[in-house]
């Protein structure tokens, strides 16, 4: 037998801890001294010591914790809840990482405003472009919501297209539709000759007539300085946009911040 505060420290938990889990009834001591009121433990219950820690550990309460035990949980079982809560925490962390990201991406825009230069903008007509797509809901335009949705979307096409044999004739074209509910439908393409395709859609993007276009350079993380020098050359200019850009990718090695794109946006005379 061993005091709470041995058990406490062979079971790397502290005595204040112990005390609670006795006085909710999840780990009692083995015995409990009439007189003193001195609790003890045997060697064998830090296996449901271990236990306790492991699974409130995963984020469960104490009550879900207890009737966790109750179910007499496998070590297998515990190794399962680990590895579906280790996916939720990288899920979490990839999220709060992508957030921070588009904090600092504000940020930087914050920094050039007052610094726009707008002679970048050309006006051209965009001519009509064949494209194998996939598509994919995004929550909103937000950076942090469209990085997560098209990466995977461009992977998997490339991939769906060499499996299919299906030569990719020219650049990669992004485009975005919103919906009603303020999420965003993103149609990742890229450039072919082929009329139709088996596990992903063939598009004909009709021509721009009168297209407002800029460069970006670096990742598309950064884009919002670009798209804020376009949004200030159409408005002094007279112009009134039509719908979303067009992210044409005219360049792009392994290394994000050498990217460059072509953002196209339709407009008409205000």
């Amino acid at each position: 037998m061993f005091s709470i505060g041995d058990f406490a420290r062979l079971g790397l938990v502290s005595v204040r801890m112990l005390r609670h889990y006795d006085a909710i009834g999840l780990l009692r001591p083995a015995h409990v001294d009439p007189v003193t009121g001195y609790r003890s433990y045997q060697a064998a219950q830090l296996a449901r010591l271990n236990r306790i820690v492991a699974i409130k550990d995963l984020g469960f309460t104490l009550e879900q914790v207890r009737a966790i035990l109750d179910d007499k949980v496998s070590t297998e079982e515990l190794h399962g809840m680990v590895r579906l809560r280790r996916a939720q925490l990288e899920a979490q962390i990839s999220a709060d990482l992508a957030r921070l990201r588009g904090v600092e991406a504000r940020l930087r825009t914050i920094e050039t405003e007052g610094h726009l230069n707008t002679d970048e903008v050309v006006i051209k007509r965009v001519p009509p472009l064949r494209v194998a797509e996939l598509s994919a809901r995004a929550a909103s335009y937000d950076a942090p919501d469209i990085g997560p949705v098209i990466k995977p979307l461009y992977r998997e096409l490339s991939a769906r297209l060499a499996a299919a044999g299906v030569i990719v004739t020219g650049p990669g074209c992004a485009y975005y539709v919103p919906e009603a509910d303020g999420s965003v439908m993103v149609h990742a393409g890229l450039e072919v000759s082929a009329s139709q395709g088996t596990d992903f859609e063939v598009v004909d993007l009709p021509p721009i007539e009168v297209a407002a276009t800029i460069i970006h350079n670096g990742s598309m993380d950064d884009v919002g300085p670009t798209f804020q020098t376009l949004a200030h050359w159409i408005e002094e200019n007279g112009y009134r946009s039509l719908g979303l850009a067009r992210e044409v990718s005219l360049h792009c090695p392994d290394n994000f911040d050498e990217w460059v794109t072509e953002l196209q946006v339709e407009v008409f005379p205000a």
